[in-house]
């Protein structure tokens, strides 16, 4: 049940999105489907999840693209799948860890969308994902290092996402709370700065 100050929040932002979506980034376990399905469900709008709009396209599952053609020819698919997505708006998207480290579906993501990493540590993210199995990356003798290094090489770029939120040990209600609050100070910002360029 949504009280009244995220009520009015979300109305909010739903008019200062226009025709744009909420991408939320990130590694693998940070929450993006989870926290992102419950977000677009408080704002009243459409919700897809990349991989699974991949998957579907494909007809395959992500492990299966991945050692039938390849990682540059999933990007590659991942990269047409993202910017179809962000066509109709608004929705909420979530995507996959790699996705953001494209420069054409960051880009695209920068004209169409409202780009949100959900930042999350090692020990969380590693909490999560080894509950599931079906993790092409981490296919490794030393996933915890695998993990690491893909925290070292992708949260420089993750961080040139419009806004950050820490993705904690918390009930799912408390992150939506924190992402619509985010929103909710980011875009009200964003609208000031319009109005002011616009005088």
């Amino acid at each position: 049940m949504m009280d009244s100050s995220t009520s009015s929040m979300a109305e909010r932002i739903r008019l200062h999105l226009g025709a744009h979506s909420i991408v939320f980034v990130g590694l693998m376990g940070a929450g993006k489907t989870a926290i992102g399905r419950r977000v677009a469900q408080v704002l009243g709008v459409g919700f897809t999840d990349s991989d699974h709009e991949i998957e579907s396209v494909s007809r395959m599952s992500i492990p299966e693209l991945f050692e039938l053609y390849g990682e540059p020819e999933f990007r590659s698919l991942e990269e047409r799948v993202v910017r179809r997505l962000l066509r109709n708006g608004p929705k909420v998207v979530s995507t996959g860890g790699g996705a953001f480290m494209s420069d054409a579906i960051r880009s695209a993501i920068g004209r169409r969308g409202i780009s949100v990493w959900l930042k999350a540590d090692v020990d969380l993210l590693m909490a999560r994902v080894s509950r599931r199995q079906n993790r092409p990356l981490l296919k490794d003798a030393d996933p915890r290092g695998v993990m690491q290094k893909l925290i070292d090489a992708r949260y420089p770029v993750y961080a040139l996402a419009d806004l950050t939120v820490e993705s904690q040990d918390v009930s799912k209600e408390e992150m939506v709370e924190k992402v619509i609050a985010a929103l909710d100070r980011h875009l009200e910002t964003r609208q000031a700065q319009i109005n002011g360029a616009a005088r």
